[in-house]
């Protein structure tokens, strides 16, 4: 068989995107996956019960139903079917109160204007300008920095007083964005909440923009999941790859990217194979990952080295499945109808649960992110049950525990279970009697996160923090905002590349671009490269 063009290493989603592209240029592809199945973070089972389809990681993807870079790929011709809960979000108090991200602008407005008068008129001016920029603005997200055509486009359609607006507006924290928008406490949960999505705490600079894309995106597409589970977001990416000639290997680990005369030429699986690449090598993995363990030293120059140490990861996470007998419930209404549910009884609690992971300490009433997924999709259970998860975050080091319970960061049974208490009890604080209906339970906590996919170093599903100073030209590390590495033909495919996480496969489309408009080598080597 003959050497195929392109190596990519990893078959997450943005792997997985990054081969598509490469295949439709007629290039031969293989991806190479260390997991005995792919997915990355986009998979699921029916490990904790039978009748229960249950997403491992990631699970509502509104980022993908706005990517353009998703859209182009028609994956709906490959059998991916998206469903949808009525309303996307849902913020309860325990005074009854609730916010609710609805199905139509006119839902969410209502919901708000009961907070305070005049709120549901500000969440529609929000709208407005959403729908204003909206198809310029994904462009400039989801293409490589910096966005020159989109960017234009956008500041043309502004003016420049409205530019530098939005662009204020976008660098804003969360809990500043809320209090110049909303005189209620509804449209600033929405906010800040959607922003915890990532690690942006209320006073985290672009937590505002965060929030209120996240927002927008859920109030134009919903927060849809695909039919049947998150498996089948990446069963289209495989099937389309597979009617392109793409060949994908699972339970074949990548363990040095190895490079000829200053390019990468081939890569070295765990079995000893070498695997030629004729023109590119795509590394659908986290850059310290890449550079640290895939790349001999001497590829690697001093100042990524240095620039490396600087990197900073995203919160780890701490997720919990249950299997219901029956739906949650919810003492307020509005959350009934959510497929997502965000639990913390103010912003101010929001602040300090942040603040308690700043300090490295595991949070006393952990923010508490819900996924209701049979209501957003029938099928993931039984008649009449539910099927639901639930995530919140914890520091990366852990130097106490502001619960009382004693929990170092081991994260052993005792430690796990101690934590998942500390998350139900959340929950049946909204939902008196939501552990009656517990069936079955799985835990998984940072390190089990890992295991199950050893890119999400440390429990860190975002593979690198969201903050302003990691992101754009300064993501993965200080340099262009760009997949290019210091080896030719070897380009950063993952998450921590420029835009960053969620499943919306920019960092892998924007990695297969750049090869394809890459120089040709000047001569493929007619022998395998010499090992070290």
């Amino acid at each position: 068989m003959p050497d195929p063009d392109a190596v990519v290493i990893g078959a997450g989603p943005n792997g997985l995107v990054a081969a598509n592209l490469l295949a439709d240029a007629g290039w031969r592809v293989v991806v190479c996956e260390a997991a005995p199945e792919p997915g990355g973070a986009v998979r699921s089972d029916r490990g904790l019960d039978p009748s229960y389809v249950h997403d491992l990681f990631s699970a509502f993807y509104p980022l993908a139903a706005a990517s353009p870079v998703i859209r182009r790929l028609r994956l709906e011709r490959h059998g991916l079917r998206w469903s949808r809960a009525p309303a996307a979000v849902a913020h309860p108090l325990t005074d009854g109160r609730c916010a609710v991200l609805g199905g139509g602008v006119a839902d969410t407005a209502a919901s708000l204007e009961r907070f305070a008068p005049g709120d549901g008129a500000a969440w529609e001016r929000m709208c407005d300008m959403w729908d204003l920029v909206r198809g310029d603005l994904l462009d400039c997200l989801f293409t490589p920095f910096p966005p020159a055509r989109a960017g234009l486009r956008l500041a043309g359609r502004l003016g420049y007083t409205r530019a530098l607006h939005l662009a204020r507006t976008m660098l804003l924290p969360a809990r500043r964005f809320g209090e110049e928008e909303f005189d209620g406490e509804g449209g600033r949960l929405l906010i800040a909440g959607n922003a915890l999505h990532a690690d942006l705490g209320p006073e985290s600079a672009l937590g505002g923009g965060f929030g209120w894309l996240m927002c927008m995106l859920g109030q134009t597409y919903g927060f849809p999941v695909p039919q049947g589970g998150a498996q089948a977001l990446t069963g289209a990416l495989v099937g389309r790859l597979a009617a392109r000639g793409g060949v994908l290997h699972c339970g074949r680990a990548v363990t040095e990217v190895l490079v000829h005369r200053g390019r990468a030429a081939a890569v070295r699986t765990a079995d000893g194979t070498c695997i030629r690449a004729r023109r590119a090598v795509l590394a659908d993995v986290p850059a310290p990952l890449l550079y640290e363990r895939l790349l001999a030293p001497e590829h690697v120059p001093d100042r990524i080295r240095a620039a490396l140490r600087r990197f900073q990861w995203d919160f780890a996470t701490f997720k919990v499945d249950w299997a219901l007998s029956r739906p949650i419930p919810w003492r307020a209404e509005g959350p009934a109808s959510a497929g997502t549910v965000h639990l913390a009884d103010g912003l101010d609690e929001l602040t300090e649960w942040s603040a308690q992971i700043a300090m490295h300490r595991v949070p006393s009433d952990p923010f508490t992110v819900l996924g209701q997924m049979t209501t957003a999709d029938a099928g993931r259970s039984p008649a009449g049950t539910e099927s639901a998860w639930a995530y919140t975050h914890v520091p990366q080091s852990v130097s106490g525990d502001a619960g009382g319970d004693g929990i170092t960061g081991r994260w052993d049974e005792r430690e796990k279970e101690a934590f998942a208490r500390r998350i139900e009890d959340r929950v049946e604080r909204w939902a008196p009697g939501f552990r009656e209906a517990v069936r079955g339970r799985r835990v998984l906590a940072p390190p089990d996160l890992e295991r199950l996919n050893p890119a999400l170093v440390g429990g860190s599903v975002n593979q690198g923090t969201t903050s302003l100073h990691q992101q754009l030209v300064f993501r993965p590390l200080p340099g262009t905002g760009r997949p290019t590495t210091p080896v030719r033909g070897l380009y950063l495919a993952s998450a921590t590349a420029h835009p960053g996480g969620g499943v919306h496969g920019a960092p892998g489309a924007n990695a297969a671009r750049t090869a394809l408009h890459a120089p040709l080598p000047l001569r493929a080597p007619r022998r395998r490269p010499r090992t070290p």
